[in-house]
């Protein structure tokens, strides 16, 4: 598969090695430009370029975005991702950390309206970028595995982000639809930055409502 990634820190420059080591074609875009990623890029391989933000989303069959939420400049033009999976891993953080106020709205609601016509779906936002990089378990069944949430409204969209999720050796848990499950992946959640196996995520999450 194609994978254009906007965002080359923690949780970007991450998937872009776990999901190229498994044989996905990778595109990486931040907003130093390409020039800036040619160190990530090498230590990835043959298997990443970097590109620009709009080369990178036309690139791929899936777009991740992972820039920092409180910069939509640094997010696509809608027409590139208009029919395309899009994995909104942002959070809603500002410069000093705290959690942006959106007025009831969810971030994942935001990046929606951001970007019409883009499927969206809320993923990899809740996992700290550490445990990202190194607990995946893809030898493992896939109850001994630490849980990745998904939300979105689109249940294709989810399938595809679900088999990404499993590939790197994590299971993909659906929290459901992109404004109740977006919520429940928002910062201070009960799932947020949790390492939860399957079972114990159900009971969270059932706990939840």
């Amino acid at each position: 598969m194609r994978i254009g990634i906007i965002g080359s820190g923690r949780i970007g420059g991450t998937l872009a090695e776990l999901w190229a080591r498994v044989g996905h074609q990778i595109a990486i875009a931040n907003s130093r430009g390409p020039e800036s990623l040619a160190e990530l890029v090498a230590r990835i391989g043959p298997s990443a370029r970097a590109a620009t933000v709009e080369e990178t989303a036309r690139f791929g069959d899936v777009v991740v975005l992972a820039a920092p939420f409180r910069r939509p400049e640094a997010l696509p033009p809608p027409i590139t991702v208009a029919g395309k999976v899009v994995i909104d891993a942002m959070n809603p953080f500002s410069e000093t950390g705290e959690v942006i106020d959106l007025g009831g709205k969810t971030s994942s609601a935001v990046t929606a309206e951001r970007l019409p016509g883009g499927r969206v779906v809320k993923a990899f936002n809740t996992m700290h970028f550490e445990a990202l990089g190194t607990a995946g378990r893809p030898s493992v069944p896939k109850e001994e595995r630490l849980v990745i949430f998904l939300a979105g409204d689109d249940g294709t969209a989810k399938a595809v982000v679900g088999r990404l999720i499993e590939e790197i050796g994590f299971t993909p848990i659906d929290t459901g639809s992109l404004a109740r499950g977006g919520r429940l992946q928002e910062p201070g959640s009960k799932i947020f930055n949790e390492p939860l196996l399957p079972a114990e995520a159900r009971r969270t999450l059932k706990m939840t409502g």
